[in-house]
């Protein structure tokens, strides 16, 4: 009878921590879900670099590094996501250079934008990441000599990386991504709602989920 207690006990106590859980999750989707439709500029500034239709009716938000493994992970399945939903999701990418001294890069890649070149930039630095920042082991000077693959002029480049409009743009992300309370990268957000469980299917479930409610067949 002891054990049997015991038993139950532990029990209700799971099953009152799944219930919370849950709550938690479902109370922080809305929570996002307001602020997308109450505070849009949170998730989307002026700034934002987009990539997509105009008229997608789903916005992929992503707060990301130039030098996050990660991030270069996702690129291609992000890709091939956006490529299988023609014309109906947008991608937003957003700044969160949390390690000490990627803010560098991130300078590299909008200084890269202003010469029009920030897609083919970002894509030659997720693809050569393992040369100048693997495992955090950040060498800009080996960076410098894979840029001209780019079409680059790379003393344009170191230019206009000191530019105030671009450390503002890192300051307004930065203050969007504690408001956010995005904690590392790759965070995403699907027309605002938050990936809770991080990983390739539960990002996949939540763009289809949204799909479906915009785009009802």
């Amino acid at each position: 009878m002891k054990y049997a207690l015991v038993g139950i006990t532990c029990l209700v106590l799971i099953l009152g921590f799944v219930i919370a859980s849950n709550y938690y999750k479902d109370s922080q989707a809305q929570k996002y879900d307001f602020l997308a439709a109450e505070d849009a500029e949170l998730f989307v500034r002026a700034h934002s670099r987009t990539l997509g239709s105009e008229d997608a009716k789903v916005y992929l938000v992503e707060f990301m590094d130039p030098a996050c493994e990660t991030c270069a992970a996702f690129a291609p399945f992000i890709q091939q996501i956006m490529a299988a939903n023609p014309g109906k999701i947008k991608l937003v990418l957003r700044y969160a250079p949390f390690h000490e001294g990627a803010d560098v890069f991130v300078k590299i890649l909008e200084a890269a934008g202003m010469q029009g070149k920030y897609w083919e930039t970002l894509d030659l630095m997720f693809r050569t990441q393992n040369i100048w920042a693997s495992h955090h082991d950040y060498q800009p000077q080996r960076l410098w000599e894979i840029l001209p693959a780019a079409g680059l002029d790379i003393e344009r480049i170191k230019q206009d990386m000191q530019s105030p409009a671009i450390a503002g743009i890192i300051e307004q992300d930065m203050a969007d991504v504690k408001a956010l309370n995005v904690q590392k990268t790759p965070g995403y957000f699907v027309n605002g709602k938050p990936l809770q469980t991080f990983g390739y299917r539960q990002l996949e479930q939540l763009i289809q989920a949204e799909l479906a409610a915009q785009y009802p067949q």
